[in-house]
């Protein structure tokens, strides 16, 4: 079973979302715990908004009070909502979220049916609700909820494949509808900083999107389209405007949601986890087919750009534990194109097997820098190369300034 945690500040986008499955038909409760009881048994977008009300107005210095959780146990496992909801007020009990208000949705638009829980960070005296260690401790919980019911435990290639989200598979039809589900998971989920790194991610789901412009009436005017693709990235089918699925997959959300994450990845110093585990993998593969079977594993996904004579010309890399998109060079000059491209041809080098290897605190131009041919292997900058660094402040700028710009208006 494979668990994923988001935060937010937006209930009422958050139940919203799981209202709407319910609406039409592809989402139900099935669980609840201290929540209002409605009058005629539904749980509707009221009564789960006065439900969490109180812990809200009590605490409004938290950044980011709303919890999301998605369980997803494996689609072999055939478990009846009794079953399910039992999973579910266990995994809450274990998360410390026992005396919270929390609904339970059963989402069952697709093949695999899985949870969606909805609660808040914030308990009832007001104190917000440690999230130390959690993804962590999530995990544990996970692996005891397995075994206690028997459970297909989560491999490599569910933790590969970036679950809960599914790949558009055109043949199978509905297809507006599976690239809903994916995009409006992604936009919502995952930090990106740059409408490229959204295009990459969306790729591994074949899923397209172009920016398109134009004029109407004298206004100028910027959407987006999306199209599903094939497993070899070709568009198949008609586009679709991405007023068709919502605000939060259009560009202004997108826009704002690149602020967001550039404020977020730089405060928690996001880049680090990734940076370590690209650099070991990379010192203990031999080619591009281990280095990328073995990122797999460690819930990272890469995308290599390749012109007609194979040289590889872009970088991208997917982590999937911290949902977070980086180009390779936003990473540090050390992860670009050009160094896996000198790699998996055989003209770049590895240091020595006993030079040092592990990550040390230093900082700005105290850092070392005598150790590693082309220092491939550093994991130890906290800080991107000066070029990533001023785009990722001049984009935050630029957000900040057209929002600002829009108020006036």
């Amino acid at each position: 079973m494979v668990a994923k945690i988001s935060s937010g500040n937006a209930i009422y986008a958050t139940l919203a979302y799981n209202q709407n499955k319910v609406e039409d038909n592809h989402a139900k409760v099935i669980f609840s715990n201290k929540m209002l009881d409605p009058y005629d048994g539904v749980y509707d977008m009221a009564v789960c908004l006065r439900s969490f009300e109180s812990r809200l107005t009590a605490n409004q210095r938290t950044e980011k009070p709303i919890l999301h959780i998605s369980l997803n146990p494996d689609p072999k496992d055939k478990l009846t909502d009794e079953q399910l909801s039992s999973i579910a007020e266990e995994y809450m009990q274990k998360m410390g979220y026992e005396e919270q208000p929390y609904i339970v949705f059963k989402h069952e638009d697709i093949d695999r049916h899985h949870l969606h829980i909805v609660s808040v960070r914030v308990d009832s005296a007001g104190k917000k609700i440690s999230d130390k260690f959690e993804h962590r401790r999530s995990m544990d919980v996970c692996r005891e909820l397995e075994q206690k019911y028997g459970l297909i435990p989560a491999d490599k290639k569910t933790q590969k494949e970036g679950l809960p989200l599914k790949k558009v598979e055109y043949e199978k039809g509905d297809v507006k509808h599976q690239i809903a589900n994916v995009i409006r998971s992604v936009a919502r989920d995952y930090l990106f900083l740059s409408f490229k790194e959204y295009k990459a991610l969306l790729t591994l789901y074949n899923i397209g999107v172009e920016e398109v412009r134009g004029e109407i009436k004298g206004k100028e005017y910027k959407g987006l389209i999306y199209s599903a693709l094939n497993d070899k990235g070709e568009k198949v089918g008609n586009p679709f405007k991405s007023s068709l699925f919502g605000k939060s997959v259009g560009i202004d959300a997108l826009e704002k949601r690149m602020e967001q994450s550039a404020e977020i990845i730089k405060n928690k110093h996001l880049k680090e986890r990734s940076k370590k585990v690209i650099s070991t993998v990379l010192y203990t593969t031999n080619n591009r087919a281990d280095f990328e079977d073995a990122l797999a594993k460690q819930g990272i996904s890469v995308l290599f750009r390749e012109n007609e004579q194979g040289r590889i010309y872009g970088a991208t890399f997917i982590d999937h534990e911290q949902k977070c998109v980086f180009n390779g060079s936003r990473l540090g000059k050390d992860f670009s194109a050009n160094i896996f491209n000198d790699l998996f041809n055989g003209t770049g080098n590895k240091p020595d097997k006993e030079q040092p290897f592990m990550p040390f605190e230093k900082s700005g131009k105290e850092q070392d820098e005598s150790s590693g041919i082309g220092r491939i292997f550093d994991l130890l900058s906290p800080e991107t190369s000066a070029a990533d660094e001023i785009e990722e402040q001049n984009l935050t700028r630029q957000m900040k300034k057209k929002r600002k710009q829009q108020r006036r208006i």
